[in-house]
């Protein structure tokens, strides 16, 4: 067996064995890719479970999760009472909601126990089909002192995107800060969830956070098997190989004459494939392409 795999140790097998290796490192790394988006999904998961439907607390106990913006705080639900500072309200654009991008409004809302401004999201708004520049309808946050319930969202990174006059390319509380003239809490903002009294209109509520781990298990299990298939295909490669260096060798050995003798490991091979076949014809009732192929080989090597 080694003598007739000694091909194996050729340079071109072994940088076809290398390749396989490095394949197969790849498909690994990706596979690990995959189970750390689903671990960070699951951890997503894992915070709408924990505190989405929790009871609401008032916003002078969570003061410190909204300066902290903790992520595992995420989706916590706070009760503010105060006012909106409507003069100072902002869009946020490329904002998907339903399969479609609009805007979100985000308006400070100054916490009367505490005095502190916080940003609220009160919803998304759809781009205006008239001018894709600006929404289309933009509401006027409720006047006077309201009771506002929101969930807890720590701040977006700045990105690097320019916006119009009046809007912003991300949640960046550090930006938004830049914007007005008093101080507005930057850990985190908050997005709506009831308001009262209730306005007339309003923007449409952001849908609840999906508990959809995605695919990521099955494609990481695929990844792993895209890499082992490569040694398979190696190994594949490497049976055909030998399978047509022995034709080549029954062809030179007939051209020179040279006979067969019984014991030749070949014989013994190709006696093993003929009654495998074999069986497997008669269980099958068909006579195919590969079979008139085996059976021209076997003529090829039996001695004469």
């Amino acid at each position: 067996m080694r003598q007739r795999y000694s091909f194996l140790l050729s340079p071109s097998w072994l940088g076809w064995l290398a390749i396989c290796v490095l394949f197969c490192i790849a498909c690994y790394m990706l596979g690990q890719w995959q189970l750390d988006r689903r671990e960070a999904a699951l951890e997503e998961i894992n915070r709408v479970v924990s505190n989405y439907d929790e009871d609401a607390v008032s916003y002078t106990d969570a003061r410190t999760l909204f300066a902290e913006g903790d992520p595992s705080d995420e989706w916590t639900v706070v009760e503010f009472r105060g006012e909106y500072l409507a003069d100072d309200s902002l869009l946020v654009r490329n904002r998907g909601h339903g399969g479609q991008v609009g805007y979100e409004q985000l308006v400070p809302f100054r916490d009367a126990p505490t005095g502190d401004v916080v940003v609220i999201s009160r919803g998304w708004l759809p781009t205006s089909s008239a001018d894709g520049s600006v929404p289309e309808f933009n509401p006027e946050p409720p006047r006077g002192e309201i009771e506002v319930t929101a969930r807890m969202k720590p701040a977006e990174p700045e990105i690097d995107r320019g916006a119009p006059e009046g809007q912003l390319a991300s949640i960046d509380l550090t930006e938004y800060q830049a914007q007005v003239s008093y101080s507005v809490v930057e850990g985190a903002y908050a997005r709506m969830a009831e308001e009262s009294p209730e306005p007339a209109e309003s923007p449409y509520q952001l849908a609840r956070p999906s508990l959809d781990e995605g695919p990521h298990l099955s494609y990481s299990m695929q990844w792993l098997a895209f890499g082992l298939l490569s040694f398979v295909g190696w190994g594949y490669a490497a049976r055909v190989h030998r399978r047509n260096l022995d034709l080549e060798e029954l062809d030179d050995a007939e051209a020179t004459g040279e006979p067969l003798g019984a014991a030749d490991p070949r014989l013994e091979k190709l006696e093993r494939n003929r009654r495998a076949k074999e069986l497997r014809r008669r269980q099958t009732g068909r006579y195919s392409d590969e079979d008139a192929e085996d059976a021209w080989v076997e003529h090829r090597l039996t001695p004469r």
